[in-house]
């Protein structure tokens, strides 16, 4: 019990240094402070470390040109641990003891969610990163997502999956559905059984596990006693990577498989799983495809990658650093655009205006979500080893669609795709 209520002392004063505002000379400008919780610590820090670490070059960025409204910013910001639990309270203390100036959503649907009544309540806009149809509920209209789903984006974030899979002759006509039981992975199972409906699937499988799950094999054995032609998996890293040995280790017997798996787009699951990846479809949301190389993207990721190994995060930086940039690109601009900090105005900007950012040029719609969908599918093909330069090569990653980014073509049927 001592130990416990030490090791709580040491993570709460480790949280205020964090948070801390740096000593400023006598007569500098009050800073613009943006408070957020990230997942620093938990199953979804792999991620959360790499957003940060985009975010914080953001900082450096917008302060090395004189920052906001003439102001430099800061970033506070509290460890969630991936934990939901902590997030209302992480939030609750931003607002009512820090006085942030301006709030953004910390990483994953998960973590996104327990936020909104908070934020609400104070009445903040609110953009969020990588939050999967978290709008749905509370349809709150200062609300923005930082994720390529469009304006449905329980369906757009596996049509491309289902397109690929209808694209297929002979056309598969049956599919197991497994997700997480959890806000994240309910959505997007909500969104593939929608999918397959309007595909003419037949659903033989369609189940959720725990969160808490680590034996997977159980689960894929079920869905192989349904003899699917298709599988589609909506699961978030620490799962996935079970997920992804259990369905190697069986040798499940379907013709396309993942979709929805969270994790696989990053560099520490990509090394660790290596050749067991060949030939399984799934979403991400950037690729270093010549299809996708907006403006400024390639820099962000030259800064990045220099700060990688120091910070010990992801080495790569496809999935969460060009989206982490670019939210905060799309808040400064609304901060400058309405020269001020009111957040009805800040809202009604962001409502009105095409944003252009590292990750492309974006639009906002209803629900706060992105006015088109871009959410990509990606067949693994070739991979050999666990060699992280590997991934740098875009053969490796085949995009598969949506049409207009396609890079390769996809390699069916999954049984000798991933050979």
């Amino acid at each position: 019990m001592i130990k416990s209520l030490n090791r709580a002392l040491v993570l709460a004063a480790a949280a205020a240094l964090l948070a801390a505002p740096a000593t400023r000379p006598a007569g500098a400008a009050e800073p613009i402070r943006i408070g957020f919780g990230m997942a620093l610590t938990g199953g979804l820090a792999a991620n959360g470390k790499s957003a940060l670490v985009a975010m914080q070059i953001w900082r450096d960025d917008i302060n090395a040109k004189g920052g906001l409204l003439g102001r430099p910013v800061e970033l506070i910001f509290y460890d969630d641990q991936s934990n939901p639990s902590t997030v209302p309270g992480i939030y609750t203390k931003l607002l009512d003891v820090d006085k942030v100036d301006l709030v953004v959503g910390g990483y994953a649907t998960n973590m996104i969610a327990p936020a909104m009544p908070v934020v609400i309540q104070h009445n903040m806009a609110f953009i969020s990163l990588l939050g999967l149809a978290v709008n749905s509920e509370f349809h709150y209209p200062k609300y923005f997502a930082m994720i390529p789903t469009g304006p449905d984006p329980k369906v757009a974030f596996s049509k491309g999956f289902f397109d690929v899979a209808t694209a297929q002759d002979p056309k598969p006509k049956t599919i197991a559905i497994v997700a997480a039981d959890a806000e994240f992975a309910r959505n997007a199972a909500d969104g593939a059984r929608q999918n397959a409906k309007a595909a003419g699937l037949q659903i033989v499988y369609d189940k959720t596990y725990p969160p808490s799950s680590v034996d997977f094999t159980p689960i894929v054995r079920a869905i192989q006693a349904t003899n699917p032609d298709i599988v589609y998996v909506a699961s978030y890293p620490p799962d996935s990577a079970g997920m992804v040995r259990a369905i190697n280790e069986i040798g499940l017997n379907t013709k396309l498989c993942c979709g929805g798996m969270v994790g696989l787009q990053s560099a520490a699951l990509k090394t660790q799983l290596g050749p067991l990846l060949n030939g399984m479809v799934n979403y991400d949301f950037w690729l270093p495809a010549p299809t996708m190389q907006f403006p400024g993207i390639m820099d962000l990721l030259k800064k990045y990658q220099a700060k990688a190994p120091g910070e010990g995060v992801d080495p790569l930086g496809y999935y969460m650093p060009p989206y982490a940039y670019a939210y905060l690109q799309v808040l400064g601009e609304a901060v400058e655009g309405t020269k001020g900090l009111d957040q009805d105005k800040l809202a009604a900007y962001m409502h009105d205006h095409t944003f252009k950012t590292v990750a492309g040029d974006i639009k906002f719609g209803e629900n706060g979500e992105w006015a088109q969908a871009r959410v990509l599918q990606v067949q693994f093909q070739g991979v050999k080893g666990n060699d992280v330069e590997q991934f740098k090569n875009p053969d490796t990653q085949v995009i598969v669609a949506p049409q207009q980014y396609v890079s390769g073509k996809v390699r069916y049927p999954y049984g000798d795709a991933k050979k």
